[in-house]
């Protein structure tokens, strides 16, 4: 996992816009938190993590609503969207990156195979959350490293286009 270049770039960008990060992760299990406070410095961009692998965490930690959950489910646009609103009020961040996915070996299913994944992004000042669904080829770790590699890189992206 060598994600040491987009880590610093990530960390330039959030520190020169004068903002830090919350990271609300599910299938990645802290991976994008770790990778963000893996080199020193990151205490200037990185405020914190929630890593809300249940249904009930990401309802009592991050306000994700019951009726998201039973309609859509916790892999979808719906709760990641949740999830990262959720994640930049009950932080000092003003940027949020969140992730819910199936990482397998099992867990998939005909409408959302394993390697499925929703990452949303989200900026305090900015009405609309982004958010995107990838299909991730691989094995478990794999599936959470393309994971985390596109939660970093749609932090940048957030930053350059809205920022």
């Amino acid at each position: 996992m060598g994600f040491e270049t987009l880590v610093k770039e990530v960390g330039q960008a959030l520190v020169d816009h004068g903002t830090m990060v919350v990271t609300a992760e599910s299938c990645t299990g802290g991976m994008i938190a770790e990778a963000l406070t893996s080199i020193g410095g990151s205490t200037a961009w990185f405020d914190r993590a929630y890593i809300t692998y249940s249904y009930e965490s990401k309802k009592e930690m991050l306000g994700v609503k019951e009726a998201t959950i039973q309609k859509k489910g916790a892999v979808s646009r719906e709760c990641v969207e949740e999830m990262a609103l959720g994640a930049l009020q009950q932080s000092h961040a003003k940027v949020s990156v969140a992730c819910s996915g199936i990482a397998g070996p099992g867990g998939g299913s005909p409408d959302k195979p394993v390697g499925t994944v929703w990452i949303a992004w989200a900026m305090q000042g900015h009405d609309k959350v982004e958010s995107q669904t990838f299909l991730f080829d691989g094995d478990r770790q794999a599936v959470r490293e393309q994971t985390t590699e596109a939660a970093l890189m749609g932090i940048m992206k957030l930053l350059n286009t809205q920022g």
